[in-house]
């Protein structure tokens, strides 16, 4: 049955806020009607750092992870190991990490998973340009740090195939993260430890 609005206006921001992931209509419903109770500026300021985050957010034109700048703080930082770079998925994953302070080292943010069900492949990711920094020298390390899911060791694979003909190190975070979970949503002390106690990939699977 199809819930009737008193007003279209209240609808179209309700099928609007519906669109979120996550956010069924009763969700977005119980939100618009927070925010009609809220002071006039109170949401101009909520709707324009939206549309600020949209127009003017960035990407790191190394390693791809959001920022205000050309280049994110943590490429820039002189203090990080550059030979070290950590695959991840999204920039979630940095955040969950950098939370950790047991990572020194670079990041490469891919932008998503290889997952053909949902009609994502290795074209649709920041895979090529990893390989790029790789081929250009200077990196000892690459850290696969994507959730044990099989997405995830799908696209560990790939990469790691990718990246064979590179002399480079690569190794994977330990499995203190259980199989099955998502990096996001791992504790900072395991998370943590799984970045310390990482194994060397080919050691991790049977190739």
């Amino acid at each position: 049955m199809n819930q009737k609005y008193p007003s279209i206006l209240l609808e179209n921001a309700v099928n609007e806020f519906a669109k979120l992931p996550g956010i069924g209509r009763k969700t977005a419903l119980r939100l618009i009607l927070y925010l009609l109770r809220q002071d006039n500026s109170m949401v101009e300021s909520f709707s324009e750092a939206l549309l600020k985050l949209k127009q003017e957010v960035k990407y790191c034109s190394h390693c791809y992870n959001i920022c205000d700048d050309e280049i994110c703080p943590i490429c820039s930082d002189k203090s990080r190991d550059a030979s070290v770079i950590c695959v991840v998925e999204n920039i979630k994953e940095v955040m969950a990490i950098e939370n950790t302070m047991q990572y020194k080292g670079l990041y490469h943010v891919l932008g998503g998973i290889i997952s053909p069900l949902d009609g994502i492949g290795p074209s649709d990711l920041e895979i090529d340009s990893l390989v790029e920094r790789v081929s250009q020298g200077g990196i000892s390390e690459i850290v696969l740090a994507l959730s044990t899911t099989m997405e995830g060791d799908t696209t560990n694979f790939y990469i790691y195939k990718k990246l064979m003909p590179y002399d480079v190190k690569i190794t994977m975070i330990a499995r203190g993260v259980s199989i099955g979970d998502e990096i996001e949503y791992a504790d900072e002390i395991t998370l943590g430890r799984s970045i310390l106690n990482r194994t060397l990939f080919n050691e991790s699977y049977k190739m």
